[in-house]
């Protein structure tokens, strides 16, 4: 067994996160599957294109004097050198090392392009400088461009001044939003010449705290000027610096991952419900589905055709007249001309509907322990569902449940010397009257004697006391053991039923419920691999 797991690359992290936004797709809300996705595919298509290349913006509030600082560190105001910019509001792009950063620039959706001769800085390797618009343009189109880019570039600089560099609309709409980036951040204090040279050190520090509550650890603030030049090379140097690391485009792709799976970290596998729950949801059930009654019915229409079957003949005909306790209740013990189980039962009534619901919530309760909101809703509402469906589940349950009504073949033997007894008693009988009226038709069997005895008892007598007495002892120990038979009747009928309730409840309540709750696992297990 290994000790230690090998850490997944970004291709496999960036593949968990859209498997995880597939996954959580009918849980999460759209703004949070639509993060979880842009993240996933962002990241995908960078790596994609241009290696190479660090793609730096400058970020900006209007007056911070932010196209100003980037026609400084370029080293030449491309606006003036163009013989036109498209709008002023379009981003433009400075680019050193130009060959193989088209693709890449029309993903970031750059028309405006300039080149620039040589190297940036010595070792820089290829870097293109964005200039955008102000993020807190009153114009939606300026701020939206904005707000992309600063979604795909590898490297930001939020460029402010001292008078804005407090602005708590910057704060918590922009720079928050991006406190996973630390390492792909840079901040400039510009127009640091308007402060007193004894304050600029002060205001760098209150703004780097800023930055910092913000969540922005390790982040540099360099103070600059456009009017003085200070602070120009200083700004060179660090961009400079974390273009030769070379690990920019990486380190915003994971901290892209980090901050939109920062919601569920932390998010583990639940492991299985417990497992009395769907015990004690089948027993709510079958109790629900009449289980009892139908055992106690089951019973009585295995007594009846024990009567039938076995009873003394004088008296079980008038059985047959009695309606069969099944068919009154509306079970059949077969398929129908189609093939379908199903009963003719009543549906159950609100007290019964009451009880399976409660039988359904009490489960989907088990199987939403644990589980984060959306998912937990997710089974609520799933068990509402079933809720209303359930009724018709149970009626096609009871109705594939085997009912042990029918007495065993062997009870015939039985029914064969109930017929042999009340034959030797009609023979006495016969005997009776053949003496009585037609005496000459026996002479020639019993010659004088016409009534026999045995022991002093007239064998016509001994026939019918035999027949009668046979039959009726017969029928008196078969009411006795039917008795004692039905209580294992109803136990088997009541074990039959659950079972069926059982599978139901298997198919059309746990499987629906644990499929969301596999689905928060198998989200959870993607997370941790995306998150690394």
């Amino acid at each position: 067994m290994a000790l230690f797991k090998k850490q997944a690359g970004l291709g496999e992290r960036l593949a968990a996160l859209e498997e995880a936004a597939q996954i959580g797709a009918p849980y999460l809300a759209p703004e949070r599957r639509e993060r979880l996705e842009q993240v996933a595919h962002a990241g995908a298509q960078r790596r994609a294109l241009s290696a190479e290349h660090t793609v730096v913006g400058f970020f900006g509030a209007t007056g911070s004097g932010k196209t100003s600082l980037f026609n400084a560190v370029v080293g030449e105001d491309l606006g003036k050198a163009a013989a036109r910019r498209p709008t002023t509001s379009s981003p433009l792009a400075a680019i050193w090392q130009p060959a193989g950063s088209e693709e890449l620039l029309d993903w970031l959706g750059v028309e405006d392009r300039r080149e620039r001769p040589g190297e940036f800085a010595p070792g820089a390797g290829p870097i293109i400088l964005l200039d955008l618009p102000d993020f807190d343009s009153f114009e939606l189109s300026n701020r939206a461009i904005a707000e992309r880019l600063a979604g795909q570039v590898d490297v930001l600089v939020w460029v402010s001044d001292p008078e804005k560099y407090a602005d708590s609309v910057i704060h918590n709409e922009f720079i928050r939003p991006h406190a996973n980036h630390s390492a792909v951040t840079l901040a400039v204090l510009n127009k640091s010449d308007l402060l007193a040279a004894r304050d600029v050190d002060t205001v760098v520090a209150s703004y780097a705290g800023l930055l910092r509550d913000d969540g922005l650890t390790n982040v540099q603030v360099v103070p600059t000027s456009t009017l003085t030049g200070a602070g120009i090379d200083d700004l060179r140097r660090a961009i400079t610096r974390v273009a030769k690391a070379r690990t920019a485009q990486t380190a915003r792709i994971e901290a892209d991952i980090v901050s939109a799976t920062q919601d569920y970290a932390g998010a583990r596998g639940t492991g299985g419900v417990a497992k009395h729950a769907k015990r004690d949801m089948d027993e709510v059930l079958a109790q629900a589905a009449g289980a009892d009654r139908i055992a106690e019915t089951t019973a009585a229409a295995y007594r009846k055709r024990l009567h039938e079957r076995t009873g003394w003949l004088l008296t079980s005909w008038v059985t047959k007249f009695k309606p069969d306790p099944l068919r009154r209740l509306g079970l059949r013990e077969a398929p129908d001309e189609l093939g379908v189980h199903r009963t003719s039962m009543p549906e159950l009534d609100a007290a019964s509907k009451a009880v399976a619901n409660r039988g359904v919530r009490d489960y989907a309760a088990a199987v939403a322990d644990g589980l984060p909101h959306e998912w937990s809703a997710a089974v609520a509402d799933r068990s509402e569902e079933i809720s209303r469906s359930l009724p018709a589940e149970l009626d096609r349950a009871v109705a594939r449940a085997e009912l042990p009504a029918e007495p065993s073949k062997g009870w015939n033997a039985l029914k064969v010397v109930q017929w042999l007894a009340l034959l030797a008693a009609l023979v006495g009988v016969l005997w009776y009257l053949l003496v009585a009226f037609v005496p000459g038709a026996l002479t020639p069997l019993l010659g004088d004697t016409l009534v026999p005895g045995v022991e002093g008892w007239p064998i016509p007598t001994l026939l019918i006391m035999a027949g009668l007495l046979t039959g009726l002892v017969i029928g008196l120990v078969t009411a006795v053991f039917g008795g004692m038979l039905g209580s294992g009747v109803k136990r088997r009928t009541r074990a039959a039923v659950r079972e069926q309730v059982a599978a139901v409840s298997q198919t059309a309540v746990a499987d629906p419920l644990l499929a969301i709750r596999a689905d928060y696992d198998r989200f959870a297990e993607r997370i941790a691999v995306a998150a690394g």
